[in-house]
């Protein structure tokens, strides 16, 4: 059993021995006092597999389709109820509807219909002369479907989150090719002029030639390093020059920000705008997003930190807050925002977290390597 889902299987659990109970006692009522204790235990063994369908979630189904299927022959051969009654449907409608959200199609629709087979086959073999559908086979049938519906929800549900984390992954994607055309424009400029210098050099001041040829073999190198870097990624044909917002407008940021007070703190023994403009937009961009959802998410944050350092060869971004800590159903605060930062940072070779602090709080941590030609 997974930790995470505990609490969830405890109630379920509550769920299937009452479903047992109602079960005993309306065997007992209406067959005799001598019949309930085969159902009951085959129901029993189908809501155990059904507690522990997390570990594999096909096997549990089909082990569970098959005790159910067993029990159905074994009743009709034995003269006993042969319906699945309420708890085992219940057991059947879990493992279904599990399988349902989280099984590819093909698997998923052929344990669904090997469970509307053993619901409804029961009484069609069975030798019963009453007309119409009995009422445990309709109630049966109905938690069957209302467990496949809520699995076929949660799938849905599972795909459009997805989706939607694929359009950021692609828009974070096509951003950065804009920022690579614009690197890759500022460099192939330099890189022309410091040419049309050497030109005039070499006719007027060979002494200096070497100097200016260096700075040529420099842009280049920093342009193909800015490729190395971003290479993959693709661009519209009709995408816009993009402006890189650099940690030097960190500052702006802050005093725009509409929420608790921002304590910034940044690198002081470098200039940041020799940062590459990759590294300077992405981390302006961490901080925004991190920023955006304080003010989103956390209304109760009192205070918030914003950390900019260099740690050896990255630059290391920190925002942590102060807010209370939130009960864990509303902790929605790593959205798609943050889908698209850490597409960006493993783009640049980065990576980021993001989780509730220890006692109260949130924070975003973002690692960025700086390339080496920006060392130099």
């Amino acid at each position: 059993m997974h930790l995470r889902g505990w609490p969830a299987d405890v109630v379920l659990g509550a769920v299937f021995a009452a479903a047992l109970a109602f079960q005993a006692s309306r065997i007992a009522e209406s067959w005799g006092p001598g019949y309930w204790q085969f159902g009951c235990a085959a129901g029993a063994v189908v809501c155990v597999i059904a507690l522990v369908r997390r570990r594999d979630r096909a096997w549990a189904a089909v082990a569970g389709l098959a005790v159910a299927g067993a029990a159905v022959v074994a009743g009709l051969f034995a003269h006993l109820p042969a319906e699945p009654g309420p708890a085992m449907a219940l057991g059947l409608s879990v493992l279904v509807g599990s399988t349902t959200r989280a099984l590819p199609a093909p698997p998923a629709c052929a344990l669904a219909a090997g469970g509307l087979a053993v619901v409804i086959g029961g009484p069609l073999t069975s030798d019963t002369s009453s007309a119409g559908l009995p009422p445990v086979t309709a109630l049966s049938g109905a938690v069957l479907l209302a467990g496949l519906s809520a699995g076929l929800c949660l799938r849905l549900l599972a795909a459009r989150r997805r989706a939607a984390a694929e359009r950021v992954r692609r828009d974070e994607r096509l951003q950065l090719a804009r920022e690579l055309h614009d690197v890759v424009a500022h460099h192939v400029t330099g890189i022309v002029l410091q040419s049309q210098a050497a030109r005039l050099l070499a006719r007027k001041q060979a002494e200096r030639l070497d100097d200016s040829l260096a700075g040529i073999e420099a842009a280049g190198s920093d342009a193909l390093a800015a490729m190395r870097r971003l290479v993959g990624l693709l661009r519209d044909a009709d995408d816009a020059a993009l402006a890189t917002l650099g940690a030097e407008r960190l500052s702006d940021l802050v005093t725009r920000f509409e929420g608790p007070a921002v304590r910034l703190r940044l690198p002081g023994d470098e200039d940041t705008s020799g940062w590459p403009p990759e590294v300077s937009s992405t981390v302006y961009r961490v901080v925004q997003e991190s920023l955006t959802n304080i003010s989103r998410h956390a209304p109760h944050a009192r205070s918030v930190m914003v950390d900019v350092s260099r740690d050896g060869d990255a630059v290391v971004v920190e925002v942590v807050d102060d807010a209370p800590p939130a009960p864990a159903l509303h902790h929605r605060r790593a959205g798609y925002g943050l889908v698209g930062m850490r597409e960006r940072l493993e783009a640049l070779g980065g990576t980021l977290s993001a989780g509730p602090r220890h006692g109260a709080g949130w924070s975003v941590l973002a690692t960025l390597p700086v390339p080496a030609w920006e060392r130099r």
